[in-house]
């Protein structure tokens, strides 16, 4: 049986993040055409980052390049941090063009531009916002440790968690085989931050990711909740995992702007 390689170029960026080795790992993969499914999930478990990104020239007309989200487990509806690696990459190489769009499967088209003016280096990237509404959720409470002030629940499987103090959203030891059994459901833990507005740790074990290193989903939620916590539309974030990585937040109507860096460290060939 002979067996044809297919070759396929490949980056490994690091998204929230001013250096290599913080931030949020991402694999991007430029492609022509789409793969099978189970090839596109094949290569998500092989990277075994929380996500792998491929996009290619969007065919509609709707954006510029179509885009599509997978984690060692699953296909997922929204990733912010691997939309910015992928960015980075398009906008790296064409340093003429200052903005990028992207059409989703379940997100909507999704804008990124060159935030140089604010953020030297940086992008600006604009999510849906997902506001959350007030939710009890006992079980997912035990789960998790601590003794929350509130929670809330977005549609789109966000659980927001509401802790008093950084320290005790830095404490938390989550049960995550009992969280994975709930499903592929987001639990995104935050307070007032130290030297920022908010501070979060966002947990996802029933898509694979036990802890999220920086999560641009879970600012999508943030950004509605905190800008109505604060009583202004901008503020600063950090995500308080082993990685750590800064979040520039700004709510503009139903868009959560979310503002960053990337860090391309690996550039090379995937080889099927």
């Amino acid at each position: 049986m002979t067996y044809e390689t297919q070759i396929l170029p490949y980056y490994h960026v690091d998204a929230f993040a001013e250096r290599p080795f913080t931030g949020n790992q991402a694999a991007v993969i430029p492609l022509e055409s789409w793969l099978d499914d189970d090839v596109l999930q094949a290569i998500g478990e092989e990277n075994n980052f929380a996500e792998t990104a491929f996009y290619l020239p969007d065919a509609t007309g709707e954006a510029d390049y179509e885009l599509r989200w997978f984690t060692p487990a699953v296909e997922i509806r929204l990733c912010g941090h691997a939309t910015l690696a992928s960015g980075h990459i398009i906008l790296s190489q064409n340093p003429d063009k200052d903005k990028v769009t992207f059409r989703t499967r379940k997100a909507g088209v999704l804008t990124m531009t060159r935030d140089g003016a604010k953020n030297k280096n940086g992008y600006a990237l604009a999510l849906p916002a997902y506001p959350p509404s007030p939710k009890e959720r006992p079980d997912v409470v035990a789960l998790l440790g601590g003794t929350p002030i509130e929670t809330q629940f977005h549609e789109g499987r966000y659980n927001v968690i509401r802790y008093a103090t950084a320290d005790e959203v830095l404490a938390l030891k989550p049960d995550f085989k009992a969280l994975a059994a709930l499903g592929d459901e987001q639990f995104i833990c935050t307070a007032p931050g130290t030297d920022t507005d908010a501070l979060s740790r966002v947990f996802v074990p029933g898509a694979g990711v036990d802890e999220d290193s920086v999560t641009g989903s879970a600012h999508a939620v943030l950004t509605p909740y905190w800008a109505k916590q604060l009583g202004r539309d901008s503020f600063t974030a950090y995500q308080a995992s082993g990685r750590g990585g800064y979040v520039d937040c700004r709510l503009d109507g139903d868009k959560a702007w979310l503002g960053g860096k990337c860090v391309t460290v690996v550039e090379g060939q995937f080889r099927l």
